[in-house]
């Protein structure tokens, strides 16, 4: 439905709600599509595995942990505001990293356009609770909308760097800068809070109540997604033989993001059938052992992509649970909360990547991503003690 008012019209409800799920759709093709360039990246700046890593922690550092902190300013600042201006800055920037000049270019647009990501995520995510209805549904649609972002902008983005080439690919950010005019546009304005209850930009006692240990379970979990995301393109180049720009890769990222994205509509819908608790720890759970068999199976294969795409929706699942359940323990301050487990678990994850890039040069790609895949049972240990401890506090 839309709402007439005397100066705009803005939407509500389902509309709002889509609205806001392919803004996320948006901000997450640019923000997440360095994976799909790191076969590119290394052939024409002659970097090593760490150096990949480490720019894989730049964007991680800047689009994810920061959110735990830009969530609490944005809250003060206006929600529709600051997604629309996030998402603006991260679109325009990331596009041009296919075409960075140098090295220290492209780290600058990874740090500046993580940044207009960090400040679109707690934004959008606490406007999506804001829309009313089921919240683990809506939550898990907004999850989806940056899943299916992540997974189309690999296809997408290869396919106009074979075609047409690297200079074609900034043409891209169109679609975020009317994205993100129209979110402003027709979004309702927030009611601005008293200076009394704005919530602190770094609340101690967030970081060290269950909301800071849900985090610390997102993070494990994180690390086992981060690391098969960045590092999957280049075990198929370097481990499998395939070319730097081969179609595999992007079907690959694709079909992983596609199921992820899955993952966040089927927690939504399934939670109230099988219990959040139970769903969180036993999707990570079940994820280890098919990941495992993804790497035993033939790249480009009908199976392999199965086994992807169900590694995907498996490490994927408890995203939107464990985001609401966050929200549910801080309503206080739903922004920051949304933040730590919206970005900084996947940024913490990302930094982490550095010492996995290290581990990759010493023992290989492939043992050290199979070792990645072991975070996942301390996280679903962590995240069901929590989640159980605190059960009458959740929605």
């Amino acid at each position: 439905m839309a709402t007439a008012t005397r100066s705009s019209v803005t939407l509500a409800g389902v509309p709002l709600a889509l609205l806001i799920t392919f803004a996320h759709l948006t901000n997450d093709a640019f923000s997440n599509v360095l994976p799909a360039f790191l076969p590119t990246l290394q052939l024409r700046f002659g970097l090593g595995e760490a150096a990949l890593a480490g720019l894989v922690a730049l964007i991680s550092l800047s689009a994810n942990v920061l959110q735990a902190f830009a969530g609490a300013l944005t809250d003060r600042w206006g929600r529709r505001r600051a997604a629309a201006l996030g998402l603006l800055v991260s679109s325009v920037l990331m596009s041009f990293i296919a075409v960075a000049p140098s090295v220290a270019m492209l780290v600058l647009l990874l740090a500046l356009g993580g940044i207009g990501s960090a400040v679109f995520h707690p934004a959008a995510v606490a406007m999506m609770r804001g829309v009313g209805g089921r919240i683990s549904l809506h939550v898990g649609l907004f999850a989806a909308g940056g899943a299916v972002g992540t997974a189309t902008m690999p296809v997408v983005a290869l396919a106009v760097l074979r075609t047409y080439g690297a200079e074609y690919v900034p043409l891209l950010a169109l679609v975020g800068v009317v994205l993100a005019g129209t979110l402003f546009a027709l979004s309702p304005m927030q009611p601005q809070a008293r200076d009394a209850a704005r919530p602190k930009v770094f609340d101690a006692q967030l970081f060290r109540g269950p909301v800071g240990l849900l985090a610390l379970a997102g993070i494990l979990r994180a690390t086992a997604f981060v690391s098969f995301a960045n590092a999957m393109p280049l075990y198929l180049v370097n481990v499998r033989g395939f070319a730097a720009d081969a179609p595999e890769i992007g079907s690959t990222l694709a079909a992983y993001s596609f199921a992820a994205a899955a993952a966040g509509l089927l927690a939504g819908a399934f939670e109230q059938r099988l219990g959040r608790i139970r769903l969180v720890v036993l999707t990570m759970l079940a994820a280890i052992p098919v990941l495992v068999v993804t790497m035993l199976a033939s790249p480009g294969t009908l199976a392999f992509y199965v086994l992807v795409a169900l590694s995907g929706l498996l490490t994927n699942a408890s995203v939107p649970l464990l985001v609401v359940s966050a929200q549910d323990l801080a309503p206080h301050a739903v922004g920051s909360a949304s933040g730590m487990l919206m970005g900084f678990t996947w940024g913490l994850a990302g930094v982490a990547y550095l010492g996995f890039g290290a581990l990759q040069q010493l023992v290989g790609i492939t043992p050290a991503l199979l070792a990645s895949f072991a975070s996942l049972l301390p996280a679903a240990i962590l995240a069901g003690t929590v989640l159980r401890r605190h059960r009458a506090r959740l929605s």
